[in-house]
């Protein structure tokens, strides 16, 4: 978290617009909005077409989302413009209850080794070694670990009954939805707690000048990679090693020095005056357009996310791809793609404070507050989904935690570990290719069993 700024005068609706339109390259990718709409209505039994347009037309509507959600934290905070996925809602009503596990698993995986992995290994092609705040990661994983032996304790439970004389399954799926309920309920609190936490009584943990705040250094002597511009001379005498404008304006407010300073960025040493000297944030839409514009994307992403979960039943009975591989691999990263990009290009310009909020941060919001939200939401519903996981979905999750866990224990990282994290997603995506997955507890067609 930063130290608030103030907010400059907003654009009117005209470049609003304009910000909106030319908000991103893939807005290109918005024509498949009507082209899956088209397709559903028009040739409704074409079912991998419109998974495969579908799911193209759900990346720009997320980027748009993150967009929209980015310019109004400007206004109400970076917390409060959340918005829950579409998808995981429309399944849950849809009873795709295998998709909506498997996409809440995908959703964690993908964020703390993918595109974690990503941001260390981007980051580490510019700089040796990367630093962040290391007691604030270290609580952030021992919240990803309580959340994992929330969602490994009901199949423990469900392992531990079978094969014993008295084991009835309907009384054991039974105690196990309702012991997912009450996990819920203690897992929402904790995450309150964590907000507390977070907002309130250790907000200084979180800041980027804090104490506990690792170096960032740079290679000695000649970077192997070289894969950015060398320091050039510019007319007052300061230097900047960013290779695009944009990083060249975010270096002469916070990493610019003069020529014959030390390469290795320190972050959070730059003193307070420059902070209270800093220029306002620039919105780009006015608060009306942005409002706007989130209804208008939210209603967008609703049906096209109906017209995707719809499909994959189709897309599934053919045999060449399973639900366990669109849950846990697909959606996530369709769902998250702007996020990611996001978070990747920051690392780059070593914010990789900013990166981790945006991977574990958002981690710990979906193990401790989308997975309880959607359990409670489906109790609310009377369908019957628990924290019983797929068991493989379960062990990986809880493996990957404690490998992040030890990557990061040290607040430093480098590109190694940050190939050695993408790699292991690799190797997930390889491994759920062939998994058929079966979920452990039967649920008849009319989903309301319990």
């Amino acid at each position: 978290m930063r130290p608030k700024k103030p907010i400059a005068k907003a654009p009117n609706v005209w470049r609003s617009i304009q910000a909106i339109v030319f908000a991103s390259w893939l807005n290109v990718l918005l024509v498949f909005i009507p082209i899956s709409w088209a397709m559903n209505f028009a040739l409704p039994n074409q079912h991998t077409l419109i998974f495969v347009f579908a799911f193209l037309a759900i990346i720009p509507l997320a980027k748009l989302l993150a967009f929209a959600t980015d310019e109004l934290s400007l206004r109400v905070g970076q917390t409060l413009a959340g918005l829950l996925n579409a998808t995981l809602i429309i399944a849950l009503t849809k009873c795709q209850l295998t998709i909506v596990q498997s996409s809440l698993v995908g959703s964690i995986l993908s964020d703390i080794l993918l595109v974690l992995g990503m941001c260390f290994f981007a980051g580490g092609l510019r700089f040796s070694e990367q630093g962040f705040g290391r007691s604030a990661v270290q609580i952030n994983s021992s919240l990803l670990t309580i959340s994992v032996i929330a969602v490994l304790l009901p199949g423990a439970f469900h392992m531990a009954l079978q094969g014993q004389p008295e084991y009835n399954e309907m009384l054991t799926d039974y105690n196990i939805l309702k012991t997912s309920h009450g996990v819920s309920i203690i897992l929402l609190f904790i995450y309150a707690s964590y907000l507390f936490f977070q907002l309130f009584s250790h907000q200084a943990l979180y800041d980027d000048d804090n104490e506990d705040m690792q170096p960032t250094k740079g290679y000695t002597g000649k970077n192997p990679f070289q894969l950015y511009k060398t320091r050039r001379n510019i007319e007052d005498g300061e230097t900047s090693s960013s290779p695009s404008s944009a990083q060249d304006r975010e270096a002469t407010t916070t990493l610019s020095r003069p020529a014959d300073a030390n390469p290795d960025v320190e972050p959070g040493t730059h003193s307070t005056a420059s902070v209270e000297t800093e220029a306002p944030e620039q919105p780009l839409m006015s608060l009306a357009v942005c409002l706007l514009l989130l209804v208008v994307v939210t209603v967008l992403v609703a049906v096209t996310a109906e017209f995707l979960v719809d499909s994959i039943d189709g897309l599934t009975s053919s045999g060449l791809i399973n639900k366990e591989f669109v849950g846990i691999i697909l959606l996530p990263i369709a769902s998250n793609a702007a996020e990611h990009v996001t978070a990747v290009t920051v690392s780059v310009k070593d914010k990789l404070t900013l990166s981790l909020s945006v991977t574990v941060g958002a981690s710990i919001q979906i193990a401790l507050f989308v997975i309880p939200f959607i359990v409670t939401l489906g109790w609310i519903m009377n369908k019957p989904l628990t924290l019983l996981f797929d068991p493989l979905e379960s062990i990986v999750l809880f493996l990957s935690v404690i490998t992040v866990n030890y990557i990061v224990q040290d607040g430093k990282s480098n590109w190694l570990e940050g190939m050695i994290l993408t790699c292991l997603y690799m190797i997930l995506v390889v491994t759920f290719w062939y998994y058929p997955g079966k979920p452990l507890v039967d649920v008849t067609e009319d989903c309301s069993t319990y």
